[in-house]
């Protein structure tokens, strides 16, 4: 029997896809400095404060941590959540050429 509470009924987790491939919806991509990111300088799971505020949950944990381009819609809020300033929006076109 499966025990339901109805306290936490406004819990979610985002589906990636759910609404198509909505990374050609963005005009800004983000771009990781893994040489800031703390993760990546620690070497072991830390951080992941892009992963916990993406609320397309396109971020995925790891060392490095990845960004699913095909879903993220550029929103920004994980460069303006990373404390150690790892990631940065820059232009669409701009990124092309990275």
């Amino acid at each position: 029997m499966e025990i339901k509470d109805d306290n936490i009924s406004a819990m979610c987790r985002p589906a990636i896809g759910e609404a198509g491939r909505t990374g050609d919806w963005r005009d800004s991509t983000p771009v990781i400095d893994p040489a800031k990111c703390i993760a990546s300088l620690k070497n072991r799971p830390a951080c992941y404060l892009c992963w916990l505020y993406c609320p397309e949950g396109v971020v995925i944990t790891g060392n490095p941590i990845r960004i699913d381009l095909d879903y993220c819609k550029g929103c920004g809020i994980c460069a303006e959540e990373c404390p150690a300033r790892a990631i940065a929006m820059v232009m669409h076109e701009e990124a092309k050429n990275e």
